[in-house]
């Protein structure tokens, strides 16, 4: 048993595809599935069964998988803190990040922490929630930023600001002539941008909102075809007068100015909550200690520091 062997079965558990599995391992199928049926035939049980379209994980196999996450998890540590004894200070931390938060978060962490740590490489990616915890889970990861709730095993979260959802609308649109907080009886026959499935902002604003989105889904006006992929997308769909949206505030900047108008929504204002996440087991405690500390030393547009930790 290799673990080369345990990374194709968690692979093909994930994939449920032989060929999908594969390629995310960067060996030939063949190869794979030869490794695979070898593993199976050294316990002498089946871990899954072949079908035409997908793969079939059997009940010994959904143990002998989780059990594999975990050596696998274990063994990232094992690196890791031989890279610590090395120089923990020095040897690189990959940091992940949701997409409503990394381009508004990222440009001031970075420059905060190389202040604390200049030695130590960021090696940053952006993604969903589900993919950035799967990823903190099997160690390819060392931290994430994202927004709460995030109940995952294992994981430790450190709650870093709490920012409010905000209005924003074309600069020619009659809301404008409004001084006053918008209801949302004044916005439920507009057309709403959202982030596409798998946002969980995304989320956040049809459960914040839930209204508003039934009333403007049974409408054949723009959002029935268009979701945007980023808050980037949408910004500028807005200042174009396709639609309005609402943004957390954080993402907003002196430069949206130009762009639409900002309109505070009438209370109670929803808000989320945006966290730092990490394995319980991550060795490096020094480099954490002074990750938190630059996410706590940066100030966001709008946002309240909360500053609180869980496990």
């Amino acid at each position: 048993m290799t673990l080369n062997e345990l990374k194709y079965i968690i692979a093909v558990a994930k994939e449920r595809h032989f060929r999908k599995a594969s390629e995310t391992c960067f060996v030939s199928q063949p190869t794979l599935s030869v490794a695979i049926k070898k593993l199976e035939e050294e316990l002498g049980v089946i871990l899954f069964e072949r079908r035409k379209q997908d793969v079939l994980i059997t009940p010994v196999g959904k143990k002998i998988i989780q059990i594999a996450e975990e050596i696998i998890e274990r063994s990232q540590d094992i690196k890791q803190i031989a890279k610590t004894e090395l120089g923990e200070l020095t040897s690189e931390l990959k940091i992940g990040a949701i997409h409503t938060i990394g381009p508004y978060l990222l440009p001031k962490l970075i420059p905060a922490f190389h202040q604390k740590v200049p030695n130590v490489p960021l090696i940053i990616e952006e993604n969903y929630t589900h993919v950035l915890a799967e990823k903190l889970q099997t160690g390819e990861l060392d931290m994430v930023i994202l927004s709460l709730p995030f109940d995952e095993p294992n994981i430790e979260t450190f709650e870093l600001y709490e920012e409010p959802f905000k209005l924003i609308i074309p600069k020619q649109h009659p809301l404008n002539d409004s001084t006053q907080e918008i209801f949302l009886k004044k916005i439920e026959n507009e057309t709403i941008l959202l982030l596409g499935a798998g946002h969980c902002f995304r989320d956040q604003v049809v459960e914040a909102f839930p209204n508003l989105m039934h009333l403007n889904y049974q409408s054949d006006r723009l959002q029935k075809t268009f979701e945007g992929s980023s808050l980037e997308t949408i910004r500028y769909m807005v200042a174009s007068g396709a639609g309005i949206s609402i943004f957390p505030c954080s993402s907003l900047s002196e430069r949206d100015e130009a762009l639409f108008t900002v309109k505070e929504l009438n209370p109670p204002v929803p808000t989320r909550k945006v966290a730092l996440a990490w394995r319980k087991s991550f060795p490096r405690k020094e480099i954490l200690e002074r990750f938190k500390q630059s996410l706590l030393e940066i100030k966001l547009n709008c946002t309240i520091q909360t500053n609180s930790s869980k496990v």
